[in-house]
């Protein structure tokens, strides 16, 4: 494998500006890796080569002087690019054309990013699975729904990716693929030109293989790199819902992170059994329901034949839920997320599971979203972490969780833990 395939976005942004790395090195070398890898881990959706190489040589022609300059981004197929194909994971939508560039395509374009392709999304980013497989073993799943991004930065066919999640669709699969993955908090990034399943919980979130890269990706989505730095000796709140759930691998990861917390000199705070925080699953289906039983209406109506069954009963189930009751749930999760933030005061982070463990060896389901789908419907920042394997040899994540708003702070936190939980996972 090419070093410049497995380079932090943070390095290849500073040869490329400084005029000692060329953006179409950097692409052929991604390239090349797609080309030995693509049989076995199928993360693209839509690929040209030609294409990707012609931007990267006028991008080199014209001086790439962007916050992302010269990186190549692996773009999730439901976000929309005026230039590829976008099918959302569906044969409904095969060859369909997008006329503009969604606004966060846009904006990593305009810091000089190189969109090399689209990665595999499950259909509409829901249940139905794509081709992609875990890079570590391609009998398990990668997660989902964001597969393809979380599987092509993992294995080094793209250095950032785009995903975004409505449940459990970034943090999960970064978990099960062993790399960072972040979903900022709600409405964070803007999610035009992002097919919708759910706009109440939809959030467009990122992948990279360190959180310094993160927070750059970030910094350029926002136009702005929100400064902040970990406390001296920060409390970090330790949190495990569903705890029956969690298997040996998600409890090793967990126990590396405390480890972890307290060689890097933080404090750890074990927070008690929420049942409250635990029921909130129980609202986040009938509000995302609701949402997808009128977004994809028309998909149902149309075209219902292409859809899988399951997805039929949920669109009409959601489409059973009144206007009134669905405003009165999306009305009862605002109330919630003011009261929940009183489990945020007195730490600096939660840390929690991110996944019940390693990735199921699967290709038909992507996952269980059980420990993500609380957060989402909160809509507070979470960044997943490398924490080593399981028992299987599969990666194993730790997810940190800030308050509504306080994504600077998750990610300052995240990178103050990133070096030693990295050194628990090695012992």
């Amino acid at each position: 494998m090419s070093n410049l395939t497995m380079s932090t976005a943070t390095a290849i942004v500073a040869q490329v500006t400084a005029g000692t790395l060329t953006a179409e090195s950097v692409v052929r070398a991604h390239l090349e890796r797609i080309a030995a890898r693509d049989d076995a881990v199928r993360a693209w959706a839509h690929l040209d080569p030609s294409a990707a190489l012609d931007a990267a040589i006028a991008l080199d022609r014209r001086g790439a002087r962007g916050p992302l300059a010269g990186v190549p981004i692996a773009v999730k197929d439901l976000i929309d690019t005026g230039d590829m194909p976008t099918a959302y994971g569906s044969t409904i939508y095969a060859g369909h054309q997008p006329a503009d560039d969604a606004a966060v395509v846009a904006a990593s374009r305009a810091a000089d990013g190189l969109v090399l392709g689209k990665s595999v999304t499950t259909e509409f980013a829901w249940r139905n699975p794509g081709p992609t497989t875990n890079p570590h073993n391609p009998a398990h799943t990668p997660g989902g729904s964001s597969s393809g991004s979380a599987a092509a930065v993992a294995d080094g066919q793209a250095t950032l990716g785009f995903g975004t999640q409505t449940a459990g669709s970034v943090i999960r699969p970064a978990a099960y693929c062993g790399v960072v993955g972040f979903k900022p908090t709600r409405g964070t990034y803007s999610t035009a030109g992002v097919k919708p399943l759910s706009p109440y919980l939809d959030t467009v979130g990122l992948f990279a293989r360190a959180v310094a890269d993160i927070v750059l990706f970030d910094g350029a989505l926002r136009e702005s790199a929100p400064p902040a730095t970990a406390p001296r000796r920060p409390r970090c709140g330790f949190f495990i819902p569903y705890r029956d759930q969690l298997d040996a691998g998600g409890a090793a990861a967990m126990a590396r992170a405390r480890r972890a917390v307290e060689a890097a000199g933080g404090e750890v705070v074990d927070m008690p059994h929420n049942p409250a925080f635990e029921a909130l699953v129980d609202l986040h289906q009938p509000v995302m329901l609701g949402d997808a039983g009128r977004n994809l209406a028309v998909e149902a109506r149309d075209h219902g034949d292409k859809l899988i069954p399951y997805y039929l009963e949920k669109i009409a189930e959601g489409q059973a839920i009144d206007d009134a009751k669905h405003a009165a749930n999306q009305a009862e999760a605002d109330r919630l997320r003011m009261e929940m933030a009183a489990m945020a005061h007195g730490v600096d982070v939660i840390i929690t599971p991110p996944a019940p463990g390693e990735a199921p060896e699967s290709l038909v389901s992507t996952g269980d979203p059980l420990f993500n789908a609380n957060w989402t419907l909160l809509g507070w920042p979470c960044v997943t972490l490398p924490a080593g394997v399981g028992p299987a040899g599969l990666p194993v994540g730790a997810q940190l969780v800030g308050g509504y708003g306080g994504d600077a702070n998750v990610l300052a936190m995240a990178a103050w833990l990133e070096p030693e939980l990295a050194r628990a996972a090695d012992n």
